[in-house]
């Protein structure tokens, strides 16, 4: 059986990325394909050819790759994937529109649906210089939707990581979709039980992530935070936090890993879809305290390997970290909850059984 694999664009290292990543690692014989790709800016592939659409020859597409949106749905249908049995998508937006040829199957692993196109006052929060253009976007925007509603018809299986990211496709696209929750690479994280004097957060700096909630709250609170990422938000955020936060920028995976080990708790106050941050925390033995709605309902025992709060407010976080800090974690549970649930291990037999039905139907 031939496989495809193919992810929207690889320009950046998010955590859709770090799951496509995992699906080229699992599939080492299968062609890769994507919009755009920026080896130096997204995930390790090896010696690997990634294949890309006509776009990779448009001069500045990789780095303003998001200005490329009303060209990807055609450059994606000019793909060539006729000789495929088995089309395996990584998508938030255009890679679902692949064309097959008619026995062939495509399953589509969903992380969300196209949020600039049926979110877009949420979205364009974040990169506030696209404002400005609400008014030409808007129209732009209406076209791609009816593009969006049609392409997403395609794949004849959709999963979707978390039970929230279901729903939305079940309510835009009118598919059905089964969850299998996203894994981490738990030996890609250090468990340790002797924890140090201070909280973590680990995001991109865009508004969504709610970085200025967990800011203020330890502001209150005088307690150590440290914060990894980058983003738009950095100068509004640093100029908000106090001594006692310490916003570290761009740090390496193993700086990060560390970090992540040695902290009381990683702090969320996000919305997430699904968010592998709670899981990797988890990994390290780590607790979570995080805003309570998305997807770490999917993730999060709360009272076994986290503190959900209610609210995204200061005040709302701040309950939180105290009745979290009067807790004795057990955190070899902790890690255990992110093995059992969350392995490569875990996933890849939930997806195999899957593909070897795939495989089954084109035997007979």
């Amino acid at each position: 059986m031939k496989i495809a694999l193919v992810h929207d664009y690889l320009t950046q290292k998010g955590g859709a990325e770090r799951v496509f990543e995992l699906l080229c690692r699992h599939y080492p014989d299968a062609d890769i394909f994507t919009s755009l790709y920026d080896p130096d800016r997204t995930i390790e592939l090896g010696d690997r050819l990634v294949n890309t659409t006509i776009l990779q020859g448009v001069p500045g597409a990789r780095k303003y790759f998001r200005l490329m949106a009303p060209f990807y749905y055609p450059a994606f249908r000019l793909l060539d994937l006729q000789e495929y049995d088995l089309i395996i998508s990584s998508s938030t937006s255009f890679a679902k529109s692949v064309r097959k040829r008619p026995d062939a199957k495509h399953i589509c692993f969903c992380h969300n649906v196209t949020r600039f196109l049926w979110d877009t006052q949420t979205y364009l929060r974040e990169y506030s210089d696209f404002q400005n253009f609400y008014p030409i976007l808007d129209k732009i925007f209406r076209v791609m939707r009816q593009q969006d509603l049609k392409y997403a018809q395609e794949p004849d299986i959709y999963i979707a990581n978390s039970s929230t990211v279901a729903e939305r496709i079940r309510k835009i696209y009118g598919k059905p979709a089964m969850v299998i929750n996203y894994p981490i690479d738990t030996d890609q994280f250090e468990f340790s039980n002797q924890k140090d004097n201070y909280y973590l957060a680990s995001a991109r700096m865009i508004s969504y992530k709610r970085l200025d909630v967990i800011i203020e709250a330890f502001n209150w609170l005088g307690w150590p935070l440290k914060i990894t990422g980058e983003g738009p938000e950095y100068d509004r955020l640093k100029s908000q936090a106090m001594s006692n936060v310490e916003l570290l920028g761009h740090v390496s995976d193993h700086e990060r890993k560390t970090l992540m080990t040695n902290a009381k708790s990683v702090v969320i106050a996000a919305l997430e879809d699904y968010g592998l941050v709670p899981i990797e925390a988890n990994a390290s033995g780590t607790p979570v305290i995080s805003y309570g709605a998305g997807g770490v309902l999917d993730t999060q025992v709360s009272g076994e390997t986290g503190v959900f709060f209610q609210r995204q407010t200061p005040e709302s976080l701040h309950n939180a970290l105290i009745s979290a800090n009067t807790m004795n974690w057990d955190y070899a549970k902790i890690r255990n909850h992110a093995i059992d649930n969350f392995s490569e291990a875990t996933f890849f037999q939930r997806v195999e059984k899957m593909t070897n039905e795939i495989a089954m139907d084109f035997i007979r």
